[in-house]
């Protein structure tokens, strides 16, 4: 029996700068919270305060310390977030999880995504439309042509070996923008990511993975920025959507001022 397939449209944006602005500014659909984990730090007793049992525990299973951190901030983080925009302390603030683990809020309320990297996080907020968020750093050390060549189409890897001393910032350009559709689906990781080509511009592409078959919009939008001289972030919705508002995330907590 043959595995099932259909298209799915990518539209991407070509990356550009995005410079954070104060949370009063005008109204958005998508605002992105982002902060590195060291500007966090001095709030984590009052983050890991708001998190519930199964967060803790999850915390303490990290063996190392900046890993724990790092999802204390960003969970922390998320739940003042969520509790703001829903009217409710952020420790009142009731998850659930999708079939492939992806968080939503069983109760109503807006649709919102959290990534994370290992000197910083990002946080997404929207209205009424799935997201899906991923965060790099540019100087993240990897194997970009070894892992190119496993997850990336034929195309997207003549775009990276094209690019010169670009080729790292292209790399993980395209990751953040696969990362961003799969998240965005409720798929999480899979597979067979090199079907996935997320280049600039319009791409019309058959899928195969009987999961993300299901799950995936028929298309999605994706943009794409760097966020000052270390971070990359992609965003992608079903629908298209305005360019995001850039927050640092410590207005959330009373600082960053």
């Amino acid at each position: 029996m043959s595995r099932p397939d259909r298209t799915l449209t990518v539209r991407c944006a070509p990356s550009r700068p995005l410079d954070p602005v104060p949370p009063a500014g005008p109204p958005a659909v998508i605002r992105l919270w982002h902060a590195t984990t060291e500007r966090l730090l001095p709030h984590l007793p009052e983050l890991v305060r708001v998190l519930d049992p199964e967060e803790r525990q999850r915390a303490g299973r990290f063996r190392f310390a900046p890993d724990r951190d790092r999802f204390i901030a960003g969970h922390g983080l998320l739940r003042h977030l969520l509790g703001h925009a829903l009217g409710l302390a952020p420790q009142a603030v009731r998850m659930a999880r999708g079939a492939h683990g992806k968080p939503f809020l069983p109760d109503g309320g807006p649709h919102f995504n959290l990534s994370d990297t290992k000197d910083a996080l990002v946080v997404a907020i929207g209205g009424a439309d799935e997201l899906g968020v991923d965060i790099e750093t540019v100087e993240r050390r990897t194997d970009h042509e070894m892992v190119a060549d496993h997850y990336f189409t034929p195309e997207e890897v003549a775009y990276i070996r094209e690019g010169g001393d670009q080729a790292r910032r292209r790399f993980l350009t395209l990751w953040t923008r696969k990362e961003a559709v799969l998240k965005a689906s409720g798929v999480g990781i899979m597979e067979d990511l090199h079907t996935l080509r997320v280049l600039d511009g319009e791409q019309v592409l058959r899928i195969r993975h009987p999961v993300f078959v299901r799950e995936a919009a028929a298309a999605y939008h994706v943009s794409s920025f760097s966020v000052g001289p270390a971070h990359l972030i992609a965003v992608a919705t079903p629908q298209p959507h305005a360019t995001p508002l850039l927050h640092d995330a410590r207005h959330a907590l009373g600082a960053g001022r």
